[in-house]
């Protein structure tokens, strides 16, 4: 069983690539990871244990690390042989289960350099990439960061949020490219395939705006305009109140003790509103004025924005408002066959979990059902004695 095999700690060569990192959370896995205490001295700090949650296939095999308490910080991390990235594509991979409703909080893996002191691992900690789900409220993506010269740069438009289903794991896969692209997949579906260049604003742009360009003092950039031909007809009525002719001064009504009388005021049933002149196109509109682009005397570009010297970590540093999310079978490798052995022990358990729910499900509907038709039976019941 792969759960019961060595764990890779350093680089395990392969035939064609090698396995950097594999954690399956098996024995002696405290051994492997530090557990921070970035967050202890404010009383904060969560806890982890092992868990294979509600729904799991075999219990032992199945088991992962899991964030113990709700409104916690949790910090967790794992070194191994440092290595570089370059001239190869990097596959980071692992599985994540929320047993419920996060409401807020990420999910997410970071990688980095190594550690000089794992206890210290937190939000300040630099790091290389950060990859997985975020949710907060309304707000559900799933993050691609990439560190670059110093900088934690996101993408520019968010990556779909598939961490739904309380009790399913799902799967996290990264590739990332010498040609500088990226690919990520959830579930073993491709979500995104793209460039760093394009989709990261990692390097400057290659225009900028002149500077020195001006919009000239005659250009017109309103695209409508008051027709001068339009005129308000000499009937237009605007007063929405008028003094009612009708009304007359009642015969009791004394000027000296009562004031003198006014006519009430009545809504004016020829009033026709405000009125505007019509707005038609404007004959010397010329568009929106923008600055002509130059070449960015800053721009530098960079072949080697996929590249990081040095892996030598990953964590999980997170805030969770809702707890008990379950991490495992974690792997840092260049051969996705390697990955895929992970990816199908995932499809294994998926399929249990998935049938557990239905079956859960299907009998929370027949017992809500049960309940309606009872509180039925009993609104009629009600009906006859009245």
């Amino acid at each position: 069983m792969m759960r019961r095999s060595a764990v890779c700690l350093g680089a395990l060569g392969l035939a064609n690539g090698k396995v950097y990192f594999a954690e399956t959370f098996g024995s002696g896995w405290e051994d492997r990871w530090s557990s921070s205490e970035w967050k202890k001295s404010d009383g904060t700090q969560g806890t982890w244990k092992l868990s294979a949650g509600k729904w799991f296939g075999d219990e032992a095999e199945d088991q992962g690390i899991q964030t113990a308490e709700d409104s916690r910080f949790f910090g967790l991390s794992a070194g191994f042989e440092s290595f570089s990235n370059a001239g190869k594509e990097l596959i980071i991979q692992y599985q994540a289960k929320y047993e419920k409703d996060i409401e807020c909080g990420g999910g997410y893996v970071k990688i980095g350099p190594k550690l000089s002191d794992p206890k210290t691992f937190g939000d300040p900690t630099p790091y290389n990439i950060m990859f997985g789900p975020d949710k907060c409220g309304y707000t559900k993506r799933t993050h691609l960061i990439f560190s670059y010269k110093g900088k934690n740069v996101l993408k520019k438009s968010d990556l779909a949020y598939k961490q739904e289903g309380e009790g399913t794991s799902h799967v996290y896969r990264l590739v990332l490219k010498p040609d500088n692209t990226a690919r990520v997949e959830i579930d073993g579906e491709k979500i995104y395939e793209g460039s760093l260049k394009e989709d990261w604003e990692l390097l400057a742009p290659k225009e900028i705006k002149d500077p020195e360009d001006k919009k000239p003092s005659d250009w017109v950039d309103d695209s409508m305009m008051d027709d001068p031909e339009d005129k308000k007809p000499e009937n237009w009525v605007e007063e929405k109140r008028i003094v009612d002719s009708k009304a007359k001064k009642p015969d009791d009504w004394d000027d000296e003790e009562d004031g003198e009388w006014e006519a009430p005021m009545i809504d004016n049933p020829d009033y026709k509103g405000e009125w505007t002149v019509k707005r038609i196109s404007n004959p010397a509109y010329k568009g929106i004025w923008e600055a002509k682009k130059i070449a960015n005397p800053d721009f530098v570009d960079d072949d080697s924005l996929y590249k990081y010297d040095d892996f030598g970590f990953i964590g999980f540093d997170l805030w969770q408002v809702k707890g008990n999310t379950i991490f495992d079978n974690i792997i840092i490798t260049d051969e996705v066959s390697e990955a895929d052995k992970f990816l199908q022990k995932w499809k294994t358990l998926s399929e249990v979990e998935k049938a557990k729910k239905k079956e859960e499900d299907d009998k929370k509907a027949e017992e809500a059902k049960k309940a309606a038709d009872s509180k039925e039976d009993e609104d009629d019941d009600d009906s006859e004695e009245d």
